[in-house]
Formats: structure tokens, C-alpha cells, sequence
């Protein structure tokens, strides 16, 4: 119970301390100024806004505070520890500057893998030159990737439960046709609370509490506790971190895609878990894992990507109708019910051929209208709507059979985020 105390304890210490609070500010700044973009994107696209981006940017910080607390708990309870001269929050730092030059190299597992093996090498560079001050950043490998791991564990969890969250619907052709998917980008911001081994003698330079451990502690054997236990004290040091999840989808919808995201992080933790934990026999195993982490990380993305590729996608249009992209809320479409990933049949019983059609249709309707649509599931309904007029928008994303003249189509994998976005502004002027 003891280190349950401490843990909460130090995460609170995190959310109070001047310091670490003006840390907090500058991350939820940086993903406010993301999320307008999002938010932007969302209403140029569907028409109106999902969510706006104050929502956003305070649901990252608050479900990243409940991740951050459940992980640092994980962590304190294996007995994750890193010695009082280790350069283990360079990993934190290293992250979010690697986020600049591009978002996925937010990931723990490359900045985690840079410093680990720069730590390695120093260590043989030091004892092979005989200069101890070369060994500077002294970071226990095997409690360095278990903290990823854990890390990525939570992240998979997040990616569950929140990854869909301010999905931006996007086209793309395939064999001639246009198709429908959505662009998922989440981050979340994590308080983060490691334990330190403190030398004895040190202890003053300290202010954070000591923490008195039980006699089954630690789960993990790090190469740090080795030994040292009786020689040292453990003290809750608490950091801010980011993680991350971007991914694009055409053959799934928002919530299965992150569901299954999620499923594959959380497989790629436990892989890179028992790895770690090899890396304590020897050098070769140490130096495996490092290149590991970010070789695996790789994979997964190389994996997701051909399951997208080869797979069946789920938004096209087809002769029997126009295809639901998304709904936009508050919306005639979604006081009818209609959801994304419904099939577009007949407007007043007139059959729906082209995207033209639909809007001739309602254009020369009365303010009522019934739509005949095919669910998901293969059954077919008739939805009504009795309060339509020329100044309401049906609020549906359709999915064309054919590219517009003015394509908005980009190739995700070769833009930006800010230049598609600078694409459909510069769109939305010519118009």
C-alpha cells in the first residue's frame, strides 16, 4: 500500500509543482495549436465542427493524467529504478523534440533506443579509454525498456479507448475508384513517476520523499539494484511525457481501427517486456533490444500499412447507391439517424445516381424529405425528415464514384498534416 501512496503522491506533485505545472501549459499549448488544425479540417470536411479544440486538447490532458498515474503505479510496483546519476529523462526530452521533425518519432521506442545505445557505447568507450567521465549518462538498459514497455502497454490502451477521437474523414482512388477512410492523429500528455536510487550521502540534496520499500520489492532485478539496495534510498522523481498515435484507415471504421491498433502496441509491449529482461544476462542482448524497440515499432507500422493495402475497403459507392462517409452533428442526417457506413439508395423515391443528383434532388424539394438508405448490416430503411428548407444542409460526407473536378483527393503518405490542410484551404478560397 505503501508504494500506491508514494505514486499517487508523486503524480500529485506533478499537477501542484510550479515547475512542472509551466511544463504541462507549454505541452497542452503545442496540442491545442494541433487540435485547431484538426478541428479546422473537421469543418471543412463535414461542414461543422465535431469537437472543438479546447475539448480536445482537455481530454488529452485528463485521460493522459489517469494513463500516466496507472503506468507510473506499474512501474514503482516492478521496481523500475534508475541510479541518481542516470540521464533517463533525456529519453522524455528527446521524444517530444523528435515530434518536430516528424509526430510518429514521438515514440518512446526511438528516442529510448538512441540514448540507450549512446549510454552502451559510452560504457565500453569509458572502460576500454580508461576515462570514467566518458560513462555520463549511465542508464540501466533492462529498466530503460521495461519502461517503454510499459509506456507502450498504456499507450495501447489509450489508442483503445480514445485513439478515434477527432478523426478526420479523406479520400484516396484505388484501382480507378474513389474510396472513403479517416485520418486518426491522438496525443496524449502522461505525468510520468520513476524511481531514483539515491547515494546515502546525497539524500540532502533531495527534497522529495523517501520511499521505504516492502522486503518483496522489487519484482525486476535491473542491473541499478544490483547489490546496492542496502547502500542507497529510493526517491519518486515525477516527468512529463507524450505519447502519441497517428494511423490512416480505408478498410475499417474509427473505432475498430484504433481497437485493433490498440491490440497490436499492447502485443508489441509485452514482446519488447521480455526482451528487456534478457538484456541483464549480457552485452549482446542489450545492445539486441535496443535495436529491437525501434526495428519491431517499424514493423507494426509496415504490417498495419499492408493489411490497409491488400484489404477490402469499407467506404465506396457503388451502382446500387452513394456511400456515407460521415455525419455531421446536429444535422438533418443525424436527426434522421443516419450514420457512416450507411448506403445512400433513393431521395423522395427518386434513385441516387451521382453526387449532382442528390443535390438537384433536394434542391427542388419541399421541407420534407424521406430517404431510403441500406444499413451496415444489409437491411434497408426508410428515414424521414420534416423540417428541411434551402438553408439546411443534409450534413452527410458522401464518398464519390467519381473524382470531383475540384479534387480535394490527396495522398496522406506523401503531405504533411499542415500542407493538406493549406491544400483544402487553398481549395475552399478558389471556390
Amino acid at each position: 500500500m505503501n508504494i500506491l501512496i508514494y505514486t499517487l503522491r508523486s503524480i500529485a506533485y506533478a499537477l501542484t509543482e510550479p515547475y512542472l505545472l509551466i511544463v504541462l501549459v507549454i505541452l497542452a499549448f503545442v496540442l491545442h495549436r494541433k487540435n485547431t488544425q484538426t478541428v479546422a479540417m473537421q469543418k471543412m470536411i463535414i461542414g461543422e465542427k465535431v469537437n472543438s479544440s479546447f475539448e480536445l486538447t482537455i481530454s488529452q490532458i485528463v485521460i493522459g493524467i489517469f494513463a500516466g498515474t496507472l503506468a507510473s503505479i506499474i512501474m514503482s510496483y516492478l521496481g523500475i529504478v534508475f541510479d541518481q546519476s542516470s540521464a533517463v529523462d533525456l529519453v522524455f526530452l528527446a521524444s517530444i523534440v523528435f515530434m518536430f521533425f516528424n509526430p510518429r518519432f514521438i515514440c518512446f521506442s526511438y528516442s529510448g533506443s538512441i540514448i540507450g545505445l549512446l549510454s552502451v557505447f559510452l560504457a565500453m568507450a569509458s572502460s576500454y579509454f580508461k576515462i570514467p567521465d566518458l560513462d555520463f549518462l549511465n542508464i540501466d538498459v533492462v529498466s530503460l525498456m521495461s519502461m517503454i514497455a510499459v509506456l507502450h502497454f498504456i499507450e495501447g490502451i489509450l489508442v483503445m479507448i480514445d485513439g478515434k477521437t477527432g478523426s478526420i474523414p479523406i479520400f484516396t482512388s484505388k484501382n480507378g475508384k474513389i474510396i472513403g477512410g479517416f485520418a486518426l492523429k491522438r496525443y496524449w500528455i502522461i505525468p510520468i513517476a520513476i524511481f531514483l536510487a539515491i547515494q546515502t550521502k546525497s539524500i540532502s540534496y533531495y527534497s522529495w520523499q523517501v520511499v521505504s520499500m516492502p522486503s518483496w520489492w522489487p519484482v525486476l532485478k535491473g542491473q541499478t539494484l544490483s547489490g546496492i539496495l542496502n547502500n542507497v534510498v529510493l526517491i519518486l522523481m515525477p516527468f512529463y511525457a507524450v505519447v502519441g498515435y497517428s494511423s490512416v484507415t480505408f478498410t475499417k471504421n474509427t473505432r475498430q481501427k484504433s481497437f485493433m491498433s490498440g491490440i497490436i502496441i499492447m502485443t508489441y509491449a509485452v514482446v519488447i517486456f521480455i526482451l528487456a529482461q534478457l538484456a541483464s544476462v549480457n552485452l549482446f542482448f542489450k545492445i539486441f533490444v535496443l535495436i529491437m524497440a525501434p526495428v519491431a515499432h517499424e514493423g507494426m507500422r509496415i504490417i498495419q500499412t499492408y493489411f490497409e493495402t491488400t484489404g477490402t475497403p469499407k467506404y465506396i459507392s457503388s451502382s446500387e447507391g452513394i456511400m456515407v462517409l460521415a455525419v455531421a452533428p446536429n444535422s438533418p442526417a443525424h436527426e434522421m439517424g443516419i450514420k457512416s457506413g450507411d448506403l445512400l439508395v433513393e431521395i423522395n423515391n427518386i434513385k441516387v445516381e451521382s453526387e449532382d443528383k442528390i443535390i438537384e434532388i433536394l434542391n427542388e424539394c419541399s421541407n420534407f424529405i424521406w430517404l431510403k438508405v441500406k444499413r451496415v448490416t444489409g437491411d434497408f430503411e426508410q428515414l424521414t425528415y420534416n423540417k428541411m428548407n434551402s438553408e439546411k444542409r443534409l450534413g452527410i460526407v458522401f464518398v464519390p464514384r467519381n473524382v470531383p473536378k475540384n479534387s480535394m483527393v490527396v495522398k496522406l503518405n506523401k503531405n504533411k498534416f499542415s500542407d493538406i490542410l493549406d491544400k483544402i484551404k487553398n481549395n475552399d478560397e478558389d471556390d
